[in-house]
């Protein structure tokens, strides 16, 4: 395992730094489904104690992203095209309506907010930076859905979020696919700024069904989604 920092903050922190730079690194399939994981790999790579380690994996094992065996660590776990098809139907249900509610009525702080959160995401893709893509990506759509109000809705789709893989974006950063599909964002951006809120909703569906595809690696063509 490459690619992890040195972490060096207060022990409940580093349990939580771990935890999400792992999940994020499984979401985007740079660490595959079926690799094994070990306490004192990760501990090693992260230059840590084992402790804070351990914690994040057990807790990355109850929310589904590991699974434990016994004697030789934690195995990632593989989210189905079904199940995937499914969150994707219920995200659209959840995710694209709103965009008619929304369209004309962001204030400036929110779209200058919106607006750099979506550049973070192209610079991130553009890098190929997955944790940093995917936390910018989350923080974008999610700060749309709070100017519903509506923060159970909000909770629902951080949930459905991370239950979502996404094993296609480490192939995705090879193309011009990952950046293309990033700057949806900014589109979508223009479309609620200009109170174009059916077209939104449509680009917001759009965007959503790269969930079962692309980001996936699947062909969309072949999405019923």
């Amino acid at each position: 395992m490459s690619g992890f920092g040195t972490l060096t903050s207060p022990a409940e922190s580093l349990r939580e730094q771990v935890e999400e730079q792992l999940a994020s690194r499984i979401v985007s399939g740079e660490i595959p489904p079926g690799q094994v994981l070990t306490v004192p790999t990760l501990a090693g790579d992260f230059g840590i104690s084992a402790t804070p380690v351990r914690e994040a994996m057990l807790n990355l094992a109850r929310r589904g992203f590991l699974r434990p065996l016994r004697n030789r660590g934690f195995a990632v776990t593989e989210v189905s095209a079904d199940e995937l098809r499914e969150l994707t139907e219920v995200r659209m249900l959840l995710e694209a309506p709103p965009m008619r509610a929304v369209a004309g009525s962001l204030d400036e702080a929110t779209v200058a907010s919106l607006r750099a959160t979506a550049d973070r995401i192209v610079t991130a893709a553009s890098a190929a930076q997955f944790d940093e893509y995917l936390a910018a990506d989350t923080e974008f759509h999610l700060r749309i859905l709070e100017c519903t109000g509506n923060r159970r809705l909000v909770e629902t789709v951080r949930e459905l979020r991370q239950q979502t893989r996404l094993v296609g974006l480490v192939r995705l950063a090879e193309t011009d696919a990952l950046i293309s599909t990033s700057l949806e964002h900014a589109e979508l951006v223009d479309l609620l700024v200009a109170g174009r809120g059916e077209d939104a909703e449509a680009l917001m569906r759009r965007h959503l069904h790269h969930v079962g595809g692309v980001w996936s690696g699947r062909d969309e063509d072949e999405q019923d989604v």
